[in-house]
């Protein structure tokens, strides 16, 4: 991994949002929500076309994360209200879906 998707500090947000820090001093921070939306798991994406399976207005906005928990060095896996719990999302992944002004703009900060 490097710098920019290293996390320095991962934590909770008054159980509404995720905020990582990365090693390089970017703060990221996700709702819930937008986390759910994004899941690349097989249930929620079709693995070989890259479909989207989920349909995201589906996914509450009061959507909590009930567990939260390493993957070895490379990622997180999270148990959501909902009851979805496949997905893994790793560090890299997590810092493209980065939903800041700088890193959603295409003509955003390098990373």
């Amino acid at each position: 991994m490097s710098k920019t998707t290293d996390p320095r500090e991962i934590k909770n947000i008054q159980d509404k949002e995720l905020e990582i820090t990365w090693e390089d001093g970017h703060v990221s921070r996700y709702s819930f929500q937008y986390l759910r939306q994004r899941c690349a798991c097989a249930l929620c994406q079709h693995e070989w076309t890259g479909e989207k399976l989920l349909d995201a207005a589906q996914v509450p906005q009061d959507l909590q994360i009930q567990e939260a928990a390493p993957v070895g060095n490379y990622a997180l896996h999270f148990r959501f209200s909902d009851g979805h719990a496949t997905g893994i999302y790793p560090f890299e992944k997590l810092r493209e879906l980065c939903p800041c002004g700088p890193c959603s703009n295409p003509a955003g900060h390098a990373r």
